[in-house]
């Protein structure tokens, strides 16, 4: 592999700063954020006066612990336009993330909203190693979802040739990585492993492709799975890490000369790390869940916003700003499946449409030629216990995943109290993928 590291000029002049001007510059657009929210959104608003304090009350960066937190669930009781902080007609575009009933939690961006996103994903790509000139195969989904147009201007905004070709069509981006020659390819990880099959089976040596840096987010995937995709391709693989919610993708990055975690761009966003359980923030360097400030945004600031993602933060390395480990899990029952994220209840829900089937049910994933995959086992009613029966409630309940919660799956119908019971918690999801 290439030798892809940046030169010092090439960053950014916060990217090195000192730890004292980074926290001067987070303080003083801290102070102006929750202005901003308390001023202007009437949820922060009566957020933050249910709770007692003021966006003066904020006089150290610590004193962000005396503010309340965001959950995603606020982002499903606003839906679809409550929590904004700018009026409609100054929002220049709308993404959203599966909900648990069908809607959507939905992100607004103003056009300073767009710039400073397609800053921090073009400062992400550089970080990878990318550079301007590069052609860049853009694989993530297009559409509500964030991965596909977040990467998209990045690359456009570090001076990238971009190939925008989304998810799908296997064959066909093999094709057109051979035709166009990319440097970066900018994927899930699962389906990175599928193209790399469709190398294999059409016959190319995966390590004679002009790919230099896979830029792999929107699903957790391990060190594991770098080397293998590194020794594939002959080609570096780094992490990127975002969610609709505080920004898309471009959050967070590796950087490509150390691979050691990623820095979060703290100059947009304020990481904190709390006990999941209390609420409690955590010192630097111990395990708990992730939480974000906006520091910047517009359209939707998002104070001590609860991402459910555990992580720990570690000091800078190759840049001054901190590190969060990869992701190792989750501290509710959300799963990232193919980048879209699913809950159980949502499930459930769609289950409780199907006349002719029980409401109890497992969720197992596994892996499938590569790909994460959904099995849901559901059990048939008495009287709905004929295989034809069967047959039409599978292909219902499959119909409405789809369309509602935006996955296929496959769908085991089993005889009625075949699907374990539990006295206490349900175990709604069993995970036998490979570790």
């Amino acid at each position: 592999m290439k030798d892809l590291t940046p030169s010092r000029n090439m960053l950014d002049p916060i990217e090195i700063a000192s730890r004292d001007e980074i926290s001067a510059l987070q303080y003083h657009r801290m102070r102006r954020s929750l202005n901003h929210a308390y001023e202007n959104s009437p949820f922060y608003r009566k957020r933050f006066d249910d709770h007692g304090v003021h966006p003066s009350d904020l006089k150290t960066l610590a004193d962000l612990s005396k503010f309340p937190f965001t959950y995603k669930q606020d982002l499903r009781d606003s839906y679809p336009f409550g929590m904004f902080a700018v009026p409609q007609d100054q929002l220049v575009r709308i993404h959203g993330s599966s909900g648990t009933t069908g809607k959507p939690t939905v992100v607004g961006y103003t056009k300073g909203d767009i710039d400073v996103w397609a800053d921090v994903v073009a400062r992400s790509i550089r970080a990878s190693g990318g550079r301007p000139g590069d052609i860049c195969h853009v694989a993530y989904g297009y559409g509500l979802f964030t991965g596909g147009l977040g990467a998209h201007y990045g690359a456009e905004r570090l001076g990238c040739t971009v190939v925008p070709i989304s998810g799908g069509m296997t064959e066909r981006q093999v094709t057109l990585m051979q035709d166009f020659k990319p440097g970066i390819i900018m994927v899930t990880p699962s389906y990175m492993l599928s193209i790399l099959d469709e190398f294999h089976r059409q016959g190319i040596d995966p390590r004679e492709s002009s790919l230099k840096v896979g830029i792999f987010g929107a699903e957790p995937w391990t060190n594991q799975m770098r080397q293998e995709i590194e020794q594939a391709f002959d080609m570096h693989a780094v992490d990127i890490y975002g969610l609709s919610e505080i920004m898309g993708p471009g959050v967070a990055n590796e950087c490509v000369e150390t691979k050691d975690g990623l820095h979060v761009w703290e100059d947009h966003f304020y990481p904190e790390i709390i006990d999941p359980n209390t609420g409690e923030v955590l010192p630097d360097g111990e395990m708990g869940e992730l939480v974000f400030t906006t520091l910047t945004k517009e359209g939707l600031p998002m104070v001590r916003y609860r991402t459910r993602d555990l992580t720990r933060l570690l000091p800078g390395t190759a840049r001054s700003m901190r590190r969060i480990e990869k992701i190792t899990g989750r501290s509710d029952d959300m799963i990232i499946l193919r980048g879209v994220n699913v809950f159980p209840t949502q499930i459930e829900e769609q289950i409780l449409k199907c006349a002719g089937l029980a409401p109890h049910f497992q969720i197992e994933l596994i892996r499938k030629d590569r790909m994460d995959a959904m099995v849901v086992h559901v059990e048939c009613k008495e009287d709905h216990a004929s295989a034809d029966a069967r047959t039409a409630s599978s292909r219902e309940l499959a119909h409405h995943i789809k369309s509602v919660v935006g996955v296929s799956t496959k769908i085991e119908v089993h005889d009625p109290n075949q699907i374990a019971r539990s006295e206490g918690k349900a175990k709604r999801v069993v995970d036998n993928r490979p570790k």
